[in-house]
């Protein structure tokens, strides 16, 4: 067996248990959006005050990252992985019993949302990153990716299902029977140490991990990427909670909502493989200042179409071709930027300016929503951003990628 054969059978399963993992803590966060209605014609709250409580979610989400990947950094990501599966199964059980305001805050703006960050990105492209040599872990990032969105392309369908069966409480504690099998996949990735070229790099740098918090944060291209990320986490955060409301707004069925979700989740799959495999040739600066840009495009175009079920499919698909594939691009190039080290940590921060976003883009939507009747401004504000995070990735430091046939 080669060398690179021997690696390979090292570091790709662990990417397919990260890919697996992620599937699963996605596809039951991006399918929350569902329940906004049935919620609300169960318990009586208004759409504005769940919103909320899924916006707290989204902030929790990306606020618990850096946490835990400053914990899996140091001490290893098994037990992180394990936490965060019981704790979102626990958010997803309770939350029909605690149905009040508060009760929601509690279960899906806190438990829920806290363990699907325990689960996610950064902690898992940190996970695999440190055990793979560098010409790989953009690929790797983006078949680790392309499974949260593949995770929506099931879970969204299977939710809308049983809701439509059993009620939002049944679909609920589906979502928390799912979570559980995170708990096996925790274990081919609960390894700390490093191998290889990661484990050099780590060596080399000798840095503890606030030493390169300072250097990160004193990085203008480090911010530039937080602020291009928060944009992004309006953006989907805004459509992922209030899609199936601007859908019903069209007097369409609560079965385009199903679908067009999905198939943002399967479009992306496409997207996530595209933009780890482009992130291997071209600038992954330029490749996130496209993906920003053709938001703003598809937004206009969608708000001068006609409401059809066919404008909405489109629309989505459109959509979900930079979905999340923003992720493989940021997360490379915070790795180009700092070293894998402390990948997990540095990530997990713009994931946190991501889920800061996210957290505006959810219940400001809401409160569009209650005050105007519709979401217009909300579409305005969002072609906006787009365009500001296009320009704000293109002033980042970045060489030019060295492909491996080139420097063999």
């Amino acid at each position: 067996m080669s060398t690179a054969t021997h690696q390979a059978s090292r570091y790709w399963p662990l990417v397919l248990a990260a890919t697996a993992m992620l599937m699963i803590t996605m596809g039951v966060r991006q399918s929350l959006g569902l329940f906004v209605a049935p919620i609300g014609r169960s318990t009586g709250l208004g759409v504005a005050q769940i919103s909320f409580a899924l916006a707290v979610g989204q902030f929790v989400w990306g606020a618990v990252q850096p946490v835990f990947g400053a914990i899996a950094d140091q001490r290893g990501p098994g037990r992180v992985l394990v936490f965060g599966g019981l704790l979102l199964a626990t958010g997803m059980v309770l939350a029909p019993v605690l149905d009040s305001s508060w009760g929601l805050l509690l279960t899906v703006g806190v438990l829920s949302a806290a363990g699907a960050g325990a689960g996610s990105f950064s902690i898992l492209i940190g996970a695999t990153a440190r055990h793979m040599p560098a010409e790989k872990r953009s690929m790797a990032a983006g078949v680790i990716n392309a499974g949260g969105s593949f995770g929506q392309f099931l879970f969204a369908p299977l939710v809308q299902a049983v809701i439509s069966a059993a009620g939002w409480a049944a679909a609920m504690w589906t979502l928390a029977l799912s979570a559980l099998a995170t708990l096996p996949l925790a274990w081919p990735l609960r390894r700390r140490e490093g191998s290889g070229e990661a484990s050099q790099s780590q060596v080399a740098t000798g840095m503890t991990l606030r030493q390169q918090l300072r250097v990160a944060l004193r990085d203008r291209s480090y911010w530039l990427l937080h602020v291009g990320f928060f944009t992004c986490g309006v953006h989907i955060a805004f459509l992922v909670t209030h899609l199936p409301g601007e859908i019903a707004l069209c007097g369409l069925p609560a079965s385009v909502s199903a679908i067009s979700l999905a198939l943002i989740g399967l479009f992306n799959v496409a997207g996530s493989l595209g933009a780890g495999w482009l992130g291997q040739r071209y600038r992954m600066k330029h490749l996130l200042a496209a993906m920003y840009a053709s938001r703003a495009v598809m937004i206009a175009i969608y708000l001068v179409s006609p409401p059809t079920p066919l404008t909405f499919f489109v629309f989505s698909a459109g959509l979900g071709l930079t979905w999340l594939a923003t992720v493989p691009p940021t997360a490379g190039l915070v790795g180009k930027l700092f070293g894998p080290r402390y990948l997990g940590t540095l990530f997990g921060l713009t994931l946190l300016s991501h889920q800061l976003g996210g957290f505006f883009g959810a219940w400001v939507g809401g409160l569009v929503m209650e005050r105007f009747g519709d979401y217009s401004w909300m579409w305005f504000a969002d072609m906006a951003l787009a365009a500001a995070a296009a320009l704000a990735n293109l002033p980042i430091r970045e060489s030019r990628p060295v492909l491996q046939a080139a420097a063999a």
